[in-house]
């Protein structure tokens, strides 16, 4: 998928790079072989000390033929009402991951999201930038 960065509002932008800043001293704090809650916990913690609002366990509810399925889809973080982050802290990401972040994006109608592998020695390695 490509990555429009000029389609993306400036300020949706800076808050991914915070993001990305905040996950970086996450990781660097604790390192990979934690738990998911964990990582989302402090990543939260790490982004509202930078002045983000954060919204934990954001329900997605899937609409279809005008009926309002509350189907129990969860986005990990919202940040600032912008930019969705879906942790993980697993062995290899799989297409699969990358295909829950887009249907949240799509779902939310948000336009940027990072999908997070904290379970990585390099974090750079385990971010994945999506933009629909």
């Amino acid at each position: 998928m490509p990555e429009a960065h000029d389609s993306v509002p400036a300020f949706v932008e800076a808050i991914a790079r915070s993001a990305v800043d905040a996950a970086l001293a996450v990781h660097r704090a604790l390192g990979p072989g934690l738990l998911e809650s964990t990582y989302e916990t402090c990543l939260a913690h790490e982004l509202e000390t930078r002045g983000h609002s954060i919204a934990r366990q954001v329900g997605l509810p899937v609409v279809y033929d005008t009926v309002k399925l509350e189907i129990g889809y969860r986005v990990d973080l919202l940040i600032d009402d912008a930019v969705i982050i879906e942790v993980k802290a697993v062995e290899t990401v799989t297409p699969l991951h990358e295909a829950q972040l887009l249907t949240y994006l799509r779902l939310s109608n948000r336009r940027l999201g990072l999908l997070i592998n904290f379970h990585v020695p390099l974090l750079k390695n385990g971010i994945k930038r999506m933009v629909l």
